[in-house]
């Protein structure tokens, strides 16, 4: 893949974990590249897991998206948002493998924490992404932790702030983990913004913590 911001984000590569991405009001660990085999992983998710449409609703208009999700998780495990209830597929066992990697990784870090459901977004090709939200549905508790791996394309990922509008962005890379954590996602919004130069497809992995 070519990187789309080779001297910008340059030191991206072979981050420190420990750092925060952003300058107040949250925090956002870079572990960088975490999964060797994320091009097999790209492709055998592609085929083998139970992709649809997403339908959102905002402003009162119902929008079917060529983006599509995979809503995984333990049993019973329901998430609400963009106007819509979804309930949990069986896990998989190759997401349930990569879910104990970075849960083994996190807890190197000094992160412990147990994840029971993960959404799944592919990304066709560079003109889908998603608009600015914060993942901060009221399933997840106050202040939740959320794992983000790519595989696939090489995406742009956005912060902005609520108030004061300032951003943080980088690249996303195959194979690449970032956690949000703190109280990121109460006064930051995140976004995967569009683009015309990336013909391929991207797959990302939010593993969450939803409450009963």
């Amino acid at each position: 893949m070519t990187d789309l911001f080779p001297d910008l984000f340059a030191e991206v590569i072979s981050p420190d974990p420990t750092a925060n991405l952003l300058p107040y009001d949250g925090i956002v660990n870079d572990f960088g590249t975490v999964l060797d085999d994320a091009e097999y992983l790209y492709q055998a998710l592609l085929q083998e897991l139970p992709w649809q449409a997403d339908v959102v609703t905002l402003f009162g208009k119902t929008h079917v998206t060529t983006r599509k999700i995979v809503w995984m998780g333990d049993a019973k495990r329901s998430y609400h948002y963009s106007g819509h209830t979804r309930q949990s597929t069986v896990w998989h066992p190759k997401v349930v493998h990569i879910k104990q990697r970075i849960e083994h990784r996190l807890a190197k870090a000094g992160v412990a924490t147990t994840f029971n459901s993960c959404l799944l977004n592919w990304y066709p090709t560079g003109m889908d992404g998603m608009g600015y939200h914060a993942d901060d549905e009221r399933e997840m508790g106050m202040n939740p932790v959320i794992a983000s791996v790519s595989l696939g394309a090489t995406r742009k990922f956005a912060f902005k702030h609520n108030v004061t509008k300032e951003t943080v962005a980088l690249p996303l890379h195959a194979g690449q983990l970032i956690v949000m954590r703190g109280e990121t996602q109460r006064h930051w919004k995140h976004s995967i913004t569009k683009t015309k130069k990336v013909p391929d497809g991207r797959i990302s992995l939010t593993f969450r913590k939803i409450m009963t």
